[in-house]
């Protein structure tokens, strides 16, 4: 589904990543860790073709993302679900409607996607938030928000940047569910995190490989979860 063969990636003339090889399954749930500054952020962009490789081939549903054209990468996001960390919004539209934008944006029909927004408005606890402008949020509620509106279309993939870093234990552990059904749907999930419990915690749910960056390469960090 996505993979990466011998990549590097050189940023402001050094190396960040190097010699990367990694492949993510159709249905594998990964958590990807490291130090701040390791790469993680920059590996997840490989992942969904926002950056190109220095080095090596990487393969998104078996299409060289060198050989494809911006267009083809537009469509190939479709499938896609992405929570950045530094996650951007309209401001001059209620988180509700932010939250609906790609439902909007694929013609959905409008009682169905009335009703799943309404069920993830509530799985991420934002109801109450609905008609709430996004500068009026909090960093927490802004990170449900990104993950909702990342999810609200069943992308094949998921990828997560520190989804949970700015709530607390008990809405990451909510969120982490929510990904984890996603999971057991057959989606591919890639959550980029520093939160050991939360990887810890995840062993109760899922069956997991844990991705460790170090020293510029992506090491297998222990068996299952």
């Amino acid at each position: 589904m996505i993979e990466l063969e011998n990549v590097a990636y050189s940023y402001g003339g050094g190396e960040l990543l190097s010699d990367i090889s990694v492949k993510l399954a159709p249905g594998s749930f990964h958590f990807l860790t490291g130090p701040s500054g390791a790469g993680k952020t920059t590996l997840l962009k490989l992942c969904y073709g926002a950056l190109l490789p220095t080095a090596g081939v990487v393969r998104i549903f078996g299409a060289d993302v060198r050989a494809m054209q911006r267009d083809d990468v537009a469509h190939l996001r479709r499938r896609m679900g992405v929570v950045h960390q530094d996650c951007q919004f309209l401001n001059h539209l209620p988180v509700a409607e932010n939250i609906a934008l790609p439902l909007t944006a694929s013609g959905r029909d409008a009682k169905a996607a009335e009703a799943d927004l309404d069920d993830l408005m509530a799985w991420v606890g934002l109801t109450e938030r609905a008609q709430a402008l996004p500068p009026e949020l909090s960093g927490g509620e802004r990170q449900r928000a990104a993950l909702a509106r990342a999810v609200i279309m069943s992308p094949d993939v998921v990828l997560a940047d520190e989804p949970t870093g700015n709530v607390d234990w008990d809405m990451s552990q909510r969120l982490l569910r929510l990904l984890v059904e996603l999971n057991k749907m057959g989606k591919t999930v890639l959550i980029a995190t520093h939160d050991l419990s939360l990887i810890r915690a995840a062993k109760v749910h899922v069956q997991a490989r844990v991705l460790r960056i170090a020293n510029r390469r992506v090491q297998l960090a222990g068996a299952d979860l």
